[in-house]
């Protein structure tokens, strides 16, 4: 079978671009992937997997073993008051999902999965694109103009592709409220070898504001309420400076938390996010995945709808041979229905309660059957029936 359409650009080498490419590779497109960072990631926050659907598409691509022989620790989170007495625990089983892994160990092992078959363009970026009937005239910050037949925004909830096809960020990312920041390398990256170890994260909450010591996402999380603020991405120190005038005067270990704040090379501060609802995920011949497309900071859903979503969206242009505007009607009538829960959450709210009211219902509903409830809900929800793409075009 012959497949229309070969040539693809994949904006983004963290999780949905090379899931993406290992897919659309196996069918045999000839994919280019430009990821923005000089090299790969090391290390990163843990993200997870959860239920059939996940461990099924991470065992077509072939990579579950090597998931599970990279898995995280399981990290549960002890809620403290300023006398480190406990008030409420958050087990790591629903935190960390079925298996954890740092974002880098699973970006490493989908690139070297990919990697030899697969043009990657590290410490470049998108600029333009310039769509026609023939395909996507795509120009770079640094590389020469090329034409590609599709390409594929998979550059996060920031995703610079959306903006330049789709339009501006403000119209698309809906602020929640709340501020996360992540300090300091994740505690699982060093890691002993041997079988995972479960440790005890304390969270100090004061209204509006959560500070997590141990955390499975670095050494030190912080998450505040606060409106959309105006700061310079690439100005760490000026971020440093906002987290730790927020967090002034906190009690118990927070004082002593902001002070090691300056000598972390590890630091990333954003805001709790989501992109609104969108009615599609595609425009002519340019499609997005992942966060780009249906992004929801701390949600808990993101790494396993970018896989399945990659899966999905490689599926359905095998299936049509290429021809994108069947594809991708398929692509956004699956996942516009799959993503419907993961619109729902914010973790911002959760962790953070604006109200001391707000943070006694929290630990109370942590001890209650509510808690297994929820538990129990968000498993289903990242289960769907996955279709089985016949083996077309295959390298």
């Amino acid at each position: 079978m012959t497949v229309r359409n070969q040539t693809v650009l994949i904006s983004g080498a963290s999780i949905a671009g090379p899931a993406l490419a290992y897919w659309l590779d196996h069918y045999g497109f000839r994919v280019t992937v430009v990821e923005r960072a000089p090299e790969l990631r090391r290390g990163g926050q843990a993200v997870d997997f959860t239920g059939a659907t996940h461990h099924e598409v991470l065992r077509r691509m072939g990579i579950l073993e090597q998931v599970y022989a990279h898995r995280t620790g399981t990290t549960d989170i002890e809620f403290v008051d300023d006398d480190n007495r406990r008030l409420a625990l958050m087990s790591g089983d629903f935190t960390g999902g079925d298996v954890e892994i740092l974002r880098g160990d699973l970006a490493r092992i989908m690139y070297e999965k990919t990697g030899g078959d697969c043009e990657y363009r590290f410490g470049d970026t998108i600029t333009a694109l310039t769509e026609d009937a023939d395909g996507v005239l795509v120009e770079f910050e640094h590389a020469a103009p090329r034409r590609f037949d599709l390409v594929f925004g998979a550059d996060g909830i920031h995703s610079r592709t959306r903006r330049l096809a789709f339009g501006p960020e403000r119209e698309f990312v809906r602020h929640l409220g709340h501020y996360y920041c992540v300090a300091g390398a994740s505690p699982w990256l060093d890691r002993p070898e041997g079988e995972p170890q479960r440790v005890l994260a304390q969270s100090y909450n004061a209204p509006g504001r959560a500070a997590i010591s141990g955390g499975p996402k670095a050494q030190q999380t912080y998450i505040f309420a606060a409106p959309e603020l105006d700061y310079d991405r690439d100005d760490l120190d000026a971020q440093r400076r906002i987290v730790a005038r927020t967090f002034a005067g906190m009690g118990g270990p927070v004082p002593g938390m902001l002070a090691e704040l300056d000598g972390f090379d590890d630091f990333y501060l954003d805001s709790i996010a989501k992109v609104r609802r969108m009615g599609s995920y595609t425009r002519g011949r340019i499609a997005l995945v992942g966060d780009a497309g249906y992004g929801n900071t701390l949600g808990g859903f993101g790494t396993g709808l970018a896989i399945v979503g990659a899966y999905i969206l490689a599926g359905e242009l095998a299936v049509a041979g290429g021809e994108y505007t069947t594809a991708f009607a398929r692509y956004d009538e699956i996942m516009l229905g799959y993503t419907k829960l993961a619109d729902s959450s914010n973790a911002g709210r959760f962790f953070a309660p604006k109200t001391a009211l707000g943070i006694r219902f929290r630990n109370w509903f942590l001890g209650s059957k509510g808690m297994d409830l929820m538990v129990r809900m968000a498993a289903k929800s990242k289960n769907i029936e996955l279709v089985d793409y016949p083996a077309l075009a295959l390298k």
